[in-house]
């Protein structure tokens, strides 16, 4: 009769390791953070200026005045879905691939492949940051635009919530093909910044939606911030968000997910 053991580090070590490889997530991610902080771009563009955007459109008289022809709506109910994707393009676009395709460029994702640490951590990091700035962002929003200048909250939060996450989901995955096509780190701020304006246009930031001409609105609804806003102005007037805008979103995010996973190089 054979009789087999199981070593004792082997299931007891399993859970320190687990515990010891999320406090290096937890170090690396605050480390993170502080450069995320010493960077202009996300905290100005990304958090300071969606705010001044908000109060400079809430401060102007017309904006808060109903109209007929937005059925009975206000400019200011319809931008604050527009100042959310701002917030979510710019990290996507102009915060998030610079900083990825930089260590790639300066060698620092090689030399992490030979530490515990690992590269896939600092990619984990970035991603978690974004995403809770995005968050914090998205109540600031709402927060002041509904304290300051009485826009009503989102009527279908559930839908809200939803659409913002896929609206998350397919930028940072547009982010993530940007960095790892982009040789080089000014390469991807450039690249970022050419995808940026077109979708902020399509997402309605100098011609609302409705007022586009009919092809035009047609290639919003086909841009991923178009269906997103489409989508968050449905949401919070109390209408679940169109299948089609939900679709059109966790399109981008898988097609271009997979893309960067195919192109993506440590080094």
């Amino acid at each position: 009769m054979s009789v087999t053991m199981s070593s004792p580090g082997s299931a007891a070590g399993a859970p320190p390791r687990a515990a010891a490889r999320g406090a290096v997530l937890a170090r690396l991610t605050r480390t993170e953070f502080r450069l995320f902080l010493r960077e202009r771009i996300g905290p100005i563009w990304g958090v300071g200026f969606p705010l001044v955007l908000l109060i400079i459109f809430g401060s102007i008289p017309s904006f808060s005045r109903p109209q007929a022809s937005l059925g009975g709506l206000t400019e200011l109910d319809l931008y604050v879905p527009i100042l959310i994707a701002f917030v979510i393009a710019m990290l996507a676009l102009n915060a998030l691939p610079p900083v990825l395709a930089g260590y790639r460029e300066k060698g620092i994702l090689r030399r992490l492949q030979t530490t515990p640490v690992g590269p896939v951590r600092v990619l984990t990091a970035q991603l978690v940051i974004d995403v809770a700035v995005v968050v914090v962002m998205l109540v600031l929003v709402l927060a002041v635009a509904r304290m300051a200048y009485g826009v009503a909250l989102p009527q279908q939060l559930a839908g809200f919530v939803l659409t913002a996450l896929l609206a998350a989901a397919a930028l940072l995955a547009i982010g993530l093909f940007v960095a790892a096509a982009a040789p080089t780190a000014r390469a991807a701020n450039a690249i970022g910044a050419i995808l940026f304006f077109p979708m902020m246009f399509f997402a309605g930031l100098w011609l609302p939606i409705a007022q586009m001409p009919s092809v035009l609105r047609h290639i919003s609804h086909a841009t991923p911030l178009g269906a997103a806003v489409q989508a968050l102005q449905d949401s919070a007037q109390g209408h679940w968000p169109h299948p089609l805008q939900l679709l059109t979103m966790a399109a981008y995010a898988v097609v271009f997910g997979l893309g960067a996973t195919r192109l993506f190089r440590w080094e």
